[in-house]
């Protein structure tokens, strides 16, 4: 596939890592521009490319940026990217670490169906759950034992199968997690948020899930701090 990634953070960097290999072309893109992706490019084989470029002429999207940074994205990005085209959002709100507070998460709108709302464009919720180490170093073959599973949620059937498949392609067994109304079952917090479960264990800890967003999950008057000094 032709695949555009916006976002070369930790997530960003192991989908790179991860995808290059399995025969994609993959192209990634920053805030900061190509010239800052040179090494991430000549390590991996991907090509670094401006956001517009990003989003050009892919079959596949990866949104993988902090949360109050869509935002930021340019206007109208993905105003021309047709509506087949299937767009992964690995993001999580992280009001007192990071992002500080955004009154519409605050209030209850899940994170994905937010995103949806700012890009114009569908999305396929992944990736989120797992710590980026663990995505690049610890997938498996099909069949292995203690094979890690990861949750996908979305609403269009083909495009989330295109993510399962991935996930799959990727070293790891792919659940289907509902829609992006459900999509807060694997938000952080929850109980499949970074715990590395089999098949049964995601399934069973998505029907654990609370749709309450966790206290350390919410924002303060003073958010935000760092991943130090969390506020």
């Amino acid at each position: 596939m032709r695949i555009g990634i916006i976002g070369a953070g930790n997530i960003g960097g192991a989908l790179v890592r991860g995808l290059v290999p399995l025969g994609h072309e993959v192209q990634v893109a920053n805030s900061r521009g190509p010239q800052t992706l040179q090494e991430l490019a000549s390590e991996t084989g991907a090509s670094a490319v401006t956001v517009q470029d990003a989003v050009r002429d892919k079959d596949l999207i990866v949104v993988t940026i902090p949360q109050a940074k869509v935002e930021a994205l340019p206007s109208g990005l993905f105003a021309d990217v047709p509506g087949d085209v299937v767009v992964v959002d690995t993001g999580n709100y992280y009001p007192r670490e990071r992002d500080g507070r955004i009154a519409d998460l605050e209030d209850g709108t899940v994170e994905s169906a937010w995103v949806e709302g700012r890009i114009g464009h569908p999305v396929i919720k992944a990736f989120n759950n797992i710590y980026a180490a663990h995505l690049h170093e610890k997938g498996q073959p099909q069949g292995s034992d203690g094979r890690i599973a990861l949750p996908v949620a979305g609403d269009d059937a083909s495009a989330k199968k295109v993510v399962l498949e991935l996930v799959d392609a990727l070293g790891f067994d792919p659940v289907d997690a509902g829609t992006i109304a459900e999509s807060w079952r694997q938000q952080p917090g929850s109980p499949v948020y970074t715990t590395d479960l089999d098949v049964a264990g995601v399934r069973g800890a998505l029907a654990d899930a609370s749709q309450q967003r966790p206290e350390a999950f919410t924002a303060t008057p003073n958010s935000p701090g760092t991943y130090s000094d969390p506020r």
